[in-house]
C-alpha cells in the first residue's frame, strides 16, 4: 500500500503542472460580450477615423490619400485654435469652481448636521438625470431677453438686461455646473464614507475641532476622487458640444458660430461643409490633446498620492 501511495504522488503532480501551464478561458466567456460592443463602437470608429484623416475628398478627382496634409492645415487654422482656447478657458474658470461646490455639499452632508439629508442629496443630483438638451433648452428660456424669466423681469421693470449678451460663456459655466456638481458631490461623499468614524471620535477626544477634523482627516481622504473627477471633469469640458448647439439659436446675434468649440467645428465641418477627413484629423489631434492633459493630471496627482 505505501509503495501505490508514493507511486501515485508524482502522477497527481505531474497532473496539477500540466493544469498550472494550460490557459483558463473561462474568464473571456464573461468578457467576450462586452468586448465585442467595445471593439464595434469604440475601436473600429477610432481606427476608421485615423485612417480617413490621411486623405482628401476633391469634386475633381474623388477622394486621394494627402498623408499629413490635413493635420498641417489645422495646425494653421485659426478657428480650431480658438474653439481650443475657448474650451480651455471655460475648463479653467468652470471646473474649479464646480468642484468646489461639490465638495462644499459633500462635507455639509458627511458632518450629518445638514437637516433633510436625503432630499438634499436626491435634489442635488437630479440635474445630472436631466438630459443636456433639456437643460440647455430649460435655461435658454430662463436666459431669453425676449422671453421667459429675464424677459419678464424686463418687461416689469421696463429694464433691458441681456444675461448672454457679455458673455455666452457665463451661461455655459452655469448651466454645466448646475449639471454636474451634483454628480462629483456623489463621488466626493462616497470617499469620505469610507472613513471610519473611530477617527473622528479619536480626533474629538483630543480636542480638534470640526475644522480640523476636516482639515486633518477628510480632506487628505479626497485627494483620490479629486483627481478622478478633474480628469472627468477636463474630458467633459473639451467635448462640450450640447449646450453651445442649443443655445446657438437662443442668443443674439452671431455670439455663438459654427466653430464656438472643436466639437461644433468638426460638426459643421463634417455634416456642413462636406469635409469629413477635415474633421476626422481635428477629432484625432483634440483626442491627443485631451488625453495628454488629464494623463499630466494623472501623474500628478500619483506624485501627491506618494508624498
Amino acid at each position: 500500500m505505501a509503495s501505490a501511495d508514493v507511486a501515485a504522488v508524482p502522477m497527481h503532480t505531474d497532473k496539477a503542472r500540466e493544469n498550472k501551464h494550460k490557459a483558463d478561458w473561462r474568464g473571456w466567456k464573461f468578457m467576450w460580450p462586452f468586448t465585442v460592443v467595445f471593439v464595434f463602437v469604440f475601436i473600429i470608429p477610432i481606427v476608421y477615423a485615423i485612417y480617413i484623416s490621411f486623405f482628401k475628398k476633391q469634386m475633381i478627382g474623388g477622394t486621394r490619400f494627402v498623408g499629413v496634409e490635413n493635420y498641417a492645415r489645422l495646425l494653421q487654422d485659426g478657428q480650431f485654435w480658438s474653439s481650443v482656447g475657448r474650451v480651455a478657458l471655460f475648463t479653467c474658470v468652470q471646473v474649479p469652481i464646480m468642484l468646489f461646490l461639490s465638495a462644499a455639499m459633500a462635507l455639509a452632508l458627511d458632518s450629518m448636521k445638514l437637516h433633510g439629508a436625503k432630499f438634499f442629496r436626491i435634489s442635488t443630483f437630479l440635474p445630472y438625470a436631466v438630459p443636456a438638451v433639456v437643460s440647455t433648452l430649460v435655461w435658454g428660456f430662463v436666459y431669453g431677453a425676449k422671453y421667459g424669466l429675464v424677459g419678464s423681469f424686463n418687461d416689469f421693470f421696463g429694464t433691458n438686461v441681456d444675461v448672454l449678451q457679455p458673455s455666452v460663456l457665463l451661461g455655459l459655466h452655469n448651466i454645466s455646473t448646475w449639471e454636474f456638481t451634483g454628480y462629483n458631490m456623489l463621488i466626493f461623499y462616497s470617499s469620505l464614507s469610507t472613513i471610519p468614524h473611530s477617527l473622528y471620535e479619536a480626533a474629538s477626544i483630543d480636542g480638534a475641532s470640526e475644522w480640523q477634523i476636516v482639515k486633518s482627516i477628510k480632506l487628505p481622504e479626497l485627494k483620490g476622487s479629486l483627481a478622478i473627477t478633474v480628469i472627468f471633469s477636463i474630458i467633459g469640458s473639451f467635448q462640450l458640444f450640447n449646450e453651445p448647439s442649443i443655445l446657438q439659436n437662443m442668443v443674439p446675434g452671431n455670439a455663438i458660430t459654427t466653430y464656438y468649440t472643436p466639437n461644433m467645428y468638426a460638426y459643421n465641418l463634417s455634416f456642413s461643409g462636406n469635409q469629413s477627413n477635415y474633421a476626422a484629423a481635428l477629432a484625432i489631434v483634440m483626442a491627443v490633446i485631451t488625453m495628454a492633459i488629464a494623463y499630466a493630471v494623472q501623474l500628478k496627482s500619483m506624485k501627491e498620492q506618494m508624498k
